[in-house]
């Protein structure tokens, strides 16, 4: 028999101050599928809180061990590149935990994947959550991984529970989230926001091996001929929510012993390539007043774009120079051609927009004074921040309160795919804390008790959106 929510909300309060076991049942065919799959039973009890709603942390964190073993880099390192073969690998892992979760699921031309569980009402709008589950060279085990196998474990927290929806709700992987292969970041949630010159692009896109983009996703089985990428996007109001779990990936929560992190903004990024070109030279003949050296210009910007960022004078101001390569790269010759990636963020757009026309009239300055030639000054990306939804934001507090767990509101300098699922429905994310605030590097680390937190107020806040 179905609950209402009011009903399920009573339930889940009931479970939290009794045994954790009540809420299990053993005989479920899901249940006893995935207990073979993960070579433990799936509802074991644990003597902590963090099971109080049926979470299975155990299983949960067996999922994200064996899932950071799809890497072409050794452990404790994570290295997952699009459409590689640990990649495929990993979204085949993913699809089987979706089955298993009885949700029906569907790809698109770019290899997002989508797993649903229909509700009563399917006309409606549905409640979308997920993340990404590709990782940058020698990171971590969590970043997006937590928001998509965490998202799989609230639906089946709600199932174990006996919650039936109203509204469906969707479990999202996002293709890409990380620039690594292709340069471009989000570019799943970027298709699927609408942004027709980054379809048209992909068309002729190369990575740094100059394989093509189209190559490179049919190797993966996704990008068939036919197939148009701006046939990906959605409409606005696809979904009637959209609410994201991620690790922090910094160190505010975990140093405020704060379990719960709602965001109500994500800061505007932009990425920025800039290429000088010099007459290089023997490191020993060429004389220093007649040098045109362009890594000496490439130093200088990279400090330039440091000086820019402080004199904004806001703490939300973010600058780096993530890539700066020389040419030829070798100890006894002066640098002919050099490369940097600056990747510039704010809050405040219009001021993180002012950093980025000080960087470009820098970059003339310094190639007119040093005699080099500013060969490229391109802008990647120059996106507008994101605000959360009011609703969702409330839902979310008011989930964090019905289980007892503090919460700070706070805004996200790192950006996600919420970014541009702002553009297609309401958004809202979901902070957990993370280990000395690291991320993209192997040290990366969540508590399973944090990431359990997570998971109840995810699985609660998508309750009340789905009967809303």
């Amino acid at each position: 028999m179905s609950l209402k929510f009011s009903d399920f909300v009573l339930l889940l309060l009931f479970i939290c101050f009794s045994s954790p076991t009540l809420a299990h049942n053993g005989d479920d065919p899901i249940t006893r599928t995935m207990e073979e799959f993960s070579g433990y039973p799936i509802h074991e009890s644990h003597s902590h809180s963090v099971s109080s709603l049926s979470v299975d942390a155990r299983s949960l964190q067996k999922q994200i061990d064996e899932l950071a073993t799809f890497s072409d880099t050794p452990a404790p390192s994570v290295t997952r590149i699009l459409y590689t073969e640990k990649d495929v690998l990993a979204r085949r892992f993913i699809k089987n935990l979706m089955g298993l979760s009885g949700l029906s699921i569907r790809e698109d031309a770019v290899g997002n994947i989508f797993g649903r569980w229909e509700g009563s009402e399917p006309e409606l709008a549905a409640i979308a959550t997920g993340s990404h589950i590709d990782a940058i060279p020698y990171s971590g085990k969590y970043d997006g991984v937590v928001g998509v196998l965490g998202a799989i474990e609230a639906i089946n927290t709600l199932k174990r529970s006996g919650f039936k929806p109203k509204k469906s709700l969707e479990v999202i992987l996002f293709t890409s989230e990380e620039p690594t292969r292709f340069g471009i970041s989000c570019l799943g949630s970027r298709l699927l926001s609408g942004v027709e010159e980054l379809a048209k692009a992909l068309k002729t896109t190369v990575d740094g091996q100059n394989i093509s983009f189209i190559l490179a996703a049919r190797s993966a089985g996704y990008a068939e001929e036919k197939d148009d990428f701006y046939s990906v996007s959605l409409k606005k109001g696809s979904y009637s929510a959209f609410v994201e779990l991620h690790i922090e990936q910094g160190p505010i929560l975990e140093k405020e012993g704060i379990p719960i992190g709602i965001v109500t903004a994500i800061a505007a990024p932009a990425s920025i390539k800039v290429e000088f070109e010099g007459n290089g030279g023997h490191a020993g003949a060429v004389l220093m007043p007649n040098r045109n050296d362009a890594g000496l210009a490439a130093a200088e910007l990279a400090l330039a774009v440091e000086r820019h960022v402080l004199e904004s004078g806001s703490i939300d101001s973010v600058g780096t120079v993530g890539i700066l390569e020389l040419h030829p790269g070798a100890i006894n010759s002066i640098p002919s051609k050099s490369h940097l990636e600056i990747d510039t963020r704010d809050i405040d757009e219009e001021r993180r927009n002012i950093i980025i026309e000080k960087i470009r009239q820098s970059a003339s300055a310094i190639a007119k004074n040093r005699g080099v030639r500013l060969t490229e000054f391109k802008i990647v990306n120059q996106d507008p921040p994101a605000l959360s939804d009011k609703s969702i934001i409330e839902a979310m507090e008011a989930a964090s309160k019905e289980l007892n767990l503090t919460h700070k509101k706070m805004i996200s300098r790192a950006y996600h795919d919420s970014l541009f699922m702002a553009r297609v429905s309401p958004m809202g994310m979901i902070f957990i804390p993370c280990y000395k605030g690291y991320s993209h590097k192997p040290e990366e680390y969540a508590s399973i008790e944090n990431i359990s937190n997570g998971v109840k107020v995810l699985a609660v806040t998508l309750a009340k959106l789905s009967q809303g």
